[in-house]
Formats: structure tokens, C-alpha cells, sequence
């Protein structure tokens, strides 16, 4: 995945956002200690018969979801993180029930819920594309969940995505709108990170290079463990 370009540059990203928090000594209680140690969750949206957004040129937002999302595992390996998948292809399993597009897409969201919901100490990162119908909006948003510890993880991750990659922009982390499913059901600190436009001319250009996705990947994994390792301080 890493064959020609600079994969060595996530990783002093990585050290650089992460330095300051992990060489603060731990100060966590017993009951703190004895919680399930924090799991990544990385859901790369949509996928299989939904393909998301589309871009004028035909890019499928489920595609550039997916591949980001490798990354964050892949970089996430390499630091010693455990992570689990909603899903690692462009394929999803379908059950025989699910016969329409809405009934895949009610069944793969309940899928990913309950795999989201049974794995011990999760912290989800769903991975997204913004669209609208003007050209002009552009840049990247993070949008957090009800459950505790999710707005001081979009609010890390809204920094330093922002200060890293899209400098020029004012956007905040935001409450995410109640009606996205996965995030309204998750039950552990949760964050979508839209990671830019698709109808926006110079997000697109950027979001199609493999350097740029792995930029982010690697952004997205400091901000999960500046967030983790706040936890355990």
C-alpha cells in the first residue's frame, strides 16, 4: 500500500501530535486500570450497494472511505493498536432478506452497530465524504456522538486534522445530526469524520492522491492516541 510515496511521514506525525500527552506519567485509579483497554473501531462508510456520495468524475465516496480506513489499520498495526473493522473490502454479506438497496443498507448498518456494541472498550471512528450541491463549501468536520468522551475526541480530532491539513478553514467539531444510525446506536465514545468535499473541486484533487489519504490516516491515529492516552493520565 505504502510503495512509492513517503510512508515514513505519518510516523513522525504521529510522534509530533503525540509526544507532549505520552510523556505524561500515568496517573490512573485501580477501577480506571481494570476498564477494557481502549479498541479503535474504524468504520469505513457505506460500501458494497452503497456507494455514498459521487463525485462529478465518478469517484465513489465508499471507495476513498475504504481506503483511508486501511490505512488507519495499517499505521495502527505499526503503533501497536488494537482495532477492529466494520468492514476491510468493497463487498459486503448481505443477508437473503435484503432484496432492495434500503433493506442492504438497514441490515449493514444493524450489523455494524452490533459488532460496534459488543466489542469492549470501543472508540468508533467512522470514516465519510461530504457532498452538497454548490462547489464552494470545502474542507474537513468531525461530528461526535451522545456518549461521553465523544466531543473531547472530535475536538482533538477537529485540531489537529484542521491545523495539519486544512489550516485555512474556522470549522468546529459538532453534535452529529440524530438521524445517522450507527452513531445515534453506538454505545461507547463515537466521532465521523467527513473528510472533505466531493463536490468541491480541490478537496476531490486532494482526497485522490495516495499521499494525502495516508496524511490523514496518520492525523486521525495521533488524535485516537492523544485521546487514549488523556484517558489514562
Amino acid at each position: 500500500m505504502f510503495d512509492k510515496i513517503k510512508w515514513w511521514y505519518p510516523l513522525v506525525l504521529i510522534v509530533m501530535l503525540t509526544a507532549a500527552v505520552l510523556a505524561q506519567p500515568s496517573e490512573a485509579e485501580t477501577a480506571e486500570a481494570e476498564a477494557p483497554a481502549p479498541v479503535l473501531v474504524i468504520d469505513a462508510g457505506h460500501g458494497g450497494a452503497d456507494g455514498g456520495a459521487v463525485a462529478a468524475d465518478g469517484t465513489l465516496e465508499s471507495d476513498l472511505n475504504l481506503d483511508i480506513a486501511l490505512r488507519l489499520e495499517a499505521l495502527a498495526a505499526f503503533w501497536g493498536v488494537d482495532t477492529v473493522m466494520t468492514r476491510d473490502s468493497a463487498e459486503i454479506d448481505y443477508p437473503a432478506e435484503a432484496d432492495t438497496l434500503a433493506a442492504m443498507k438497514r441490515a449493514d448498518q444493524y450489523a455494524r452497530a452490533a459488532l460496534v456494541n459488543s466489542t469492549a472498550g470501543a472508540v468508533l471512528v467512522s470514516i465519510h465524504q461530504n457532498n452538497y450541491p454548490a462547489a464552494a463549501p470545502w474542507g474537513i468536520q468531525v461530528f461526535y456522538g451522545s456518549v461521553a468522551g465523544s466531543d473531547a475526541l472530535a475536538a482533538v480530532l477537529q485540531e489537529n486534522l484542521t491545523g495539519q491539513l486544512c489550516s485555512n478553514t474556522r470549522r468546529l467539531a459538532e453534535p452529529i445530526d440524530s438521524s445517522i444510525y450507527l452513531m445515534k446506536k453506538a454505545s461507547c465514545t463515537a466521532v465521523l469524520v467527513e473528510c472533505g468535499f466531493l463536490s468541491n473541486a480541490e478537496d476531490l484533487s486532494k482526497l485522490k492522491t495516495e499521499e494525502y489519504r495516508l496524511e490523514l490516516a496518520a492525523v486521525i491515529l495521533a488524535s485516537y492516541l492523544q485521546y487514549t492516552q488523556g484517558m489514562m493520565t
